[in-house]
This record gives C-alpha cells, sequence and structure tokens, in this order.
C-alpha cells in the first residue's frame, strides 16, 4: 500500500455516495445526464491499488462525473479459481474512492446483477478463445457480461481499463465496437512497483519469497523488449527465451508466453508491427498475468 493509500484507508476524507441496487444506480446517473454532466465509468473487483486509482485520475481529468464499480464478478471465476478467496474490504475501497474525489460507488451483490432467471450471456467469439480463455474456460463470457451490463446501466461517456489485462481490453473493446454501444474505452498504462511487478489485487498472496520471485515477469519483458531493440524478429525466439529465464526461476511455472497480433491475438511466426507479448505465470500458488506491445 502507498502512503496516500495508507492515509485515505485511515481517513476517509469527505462523504462518498454508496448505492447497491440497480434503480438507485440508474437514479444518480439519470441525473448527472439531464443535467448535461459528462460521464466516466471504472469498472473494479475492488481490492484497490495505485493501479485503479491511476483509472480515476484518468476519468476525474475528462470527465465531471466518475463512478466507479465494486463487484466481486462470480461469473468470471471458475469452479476451481479464487471467487471465494479474491481479497475484500469495502471499507478501505469506499475510502480510498472518497479520498480520490469519486462521485458514486456502486456496490451490489451478486443478486442484484444476476437476479432470479437470469439466464443471458455474451460470447464475443475467437479475440476469448486464446490465451486467458484457453486457461480459465468461460471466464470472458462472465467479462463481457458483467460489462454490457454496468455500462448499459450507466451509459457512461467514457469507461476506463487498463492494460496490464491486455486480451480483457480487447475483448471489451470487441464487444463495443459490435454492438454499437455508445461510450469510448479508454485504456491506461500499466502502473509497477520499482522493480517492475505490476500492480495486481492477487499480489497480495504472495509470500516474501514469491513476492521477489514475480519479478521474473517483468524481467522477461525487458528481454523481450531487449530483443526488439537488437532486431530479433523470430516471435518464437522469444517464446524460447521469455520461456527458459523463467523457468530458471524455482518458484515460477509458465502458463503462457504469447508473442501475437496485438488485434486479433492470434500468435506471430515473425514480427512485422507491432506485436503483444503476454505471459501468465504461477508463482507458488498465485497465477500472475503481464504484456507490452512492441513497436508501438
Amino acid at each position: 500500500m502507498t502512503p496516500s493509500e495508507r492515509n485515505a484507508a485511515a481517513d476517509p476524507g469527505p462523504d462518498i455516495d454508496t448505492v447497491r441496487t440497480v434503480d438507485d444506480l440508474r437514479a444518480r446517473v439519470s441525473a448527472w445526464r439531464r443535467a448535461g454532466e459528462t460521464v466516466g465509468l471504472v469498472p473494479t473487483m475492488g481490492a484497490l491499488h495505485e493501479g485503479h486509482l491511476s483509472l480515476i485520475r484518468c476519468s476525474r481529468a475528462l470527465a465531471t462525473r466518475t463512478c466507479v464499480t465494486v463487484f466481486v464478478n462470480p461469473t468470471q471465476f471458475g469452479p476451481n479459481e479464487d471467487f471465494t478467496t479474491y481479497p475484500r474490504d469495502e471499507a478501505r475501497d469506499v475510502a480510498l474512492l472518497a479520498a480520490a474525489g469519486v462521485d458514486l460507488v456502486f456496490a451490489p451483490d451478486a443478486a442484484e446483477i444476476y437476479p432470479a432467471g437470469f439466464e443471458t450471456s455474451v460470447d464475443v467469439g475467437p479475440i476469448a478463445s486464446p490465451l486467458e480463455g484457453a486457461a480459465r474456460p468461460g471466464h470472458f463470457r462472465g467479462v463481457a457480461t458483467v460489462v454490457l451490463k454496468l455500462l448499459n446501466l450507466v451509459q457512461p461517456t467514457r469507461s476506463y481499463f487498463g492494460r496490464k489485462d491486455a486480451q480483457q481490453l480487447a475483448v471489451i473493446r470487441k464487444l463495443v465496437a459490435d454492438l454499437d454501444l455508445p461510450v469510448e474505452i479508454v485504456a491506461c498504462e500499466i502502473v509497477r512497483e520499482p522493480d517492475g511487478l505490476a500492480l495486481s489485487s492477487r499480489n497480495v498472496y504472495l509470500s516474501t519469497a514469491e513476492r521477489k520471485a514475480a519479478v521474473v515477469l517483468w524481467e522477461a519483458l525487458s528481454l523481450a523488449r531487449d530483443m526488439w531493440t537488437k532486431s530479433t524478429r523470430d516471435a518464437e525466439a522469444y517464446r524460447r527465451r521469455l520461456g527458459e529465464l523463467i523457468a530458471a526461476q524455482p518458484l515460477a511455472r509458465a502458463d503462457y508466453v504469447s508473442v501475437a497480433d496485438p488485434r486479433t491475438l492470434r500468435e506471430l511466426e515473425r514480427i512485422q508491427g507491432p506485436a503483444l507479448v503476454s505471459l501468465a505465470v504461477w508463482i507458488g500458488k498465485t497465477r500472475l498475468i503481464d504484456n507490452l506491445t512492441l513497436g508501438e
């Protein structure tokens, strides 16, 4: 936790409007729109950190009102994943959001989002199939469904997502384009620790030794950047060398090392334009993801 996060958690600062029902959410944001306000939406699953706060700063710079959702979405977790143990601390989250100047927090329970009889889901097609889609079947169906619901409820001018979940960002952009949703999706940069580890709510799972080992993700991405600078264009060479570097860390196990087209997520043979290098790595029992784009 950064000093600003600790201070916010200790002192909630100004009151913040927190609503838990769809009807209350609609009433608040409808009043904003009638008043001519521009609305920014930042969807989160809580367990907030500086990465989330950076999205909020982006929203506040561009919108007159910012709504943040705090909802651990059960439909994007598989049966053997960490839904029940996912970190939750709503009081701390709300204090951070109040200190960050957020106007409205939507913190529903699962029954409010998925009431009895709910059966509809969203499938965005092939872009959701590889990488996280292959490792976590059904994950992006859950993500796309809940994001569509939140975009429909809030009807924001813009919605903000971090680049760390690169495939999620691609899935949401595809959703918005295919369904002609009147919202701009804004991608915000990855926020990292001084040693390069990308901020993640799941970092709290890491032991001291695992936290030290987790920097291997950034080391692998840094190797990819060095290879690009040295004009290596054989994509398989990246996959092999990054995989070897990860395998050399005793506490790490690669789930995948991908070098893909950023638009389609199809694996590349040769890098002839921008390339998304993405990783999923187990550090002990914690699965972390990270990425960078070469040639942007």
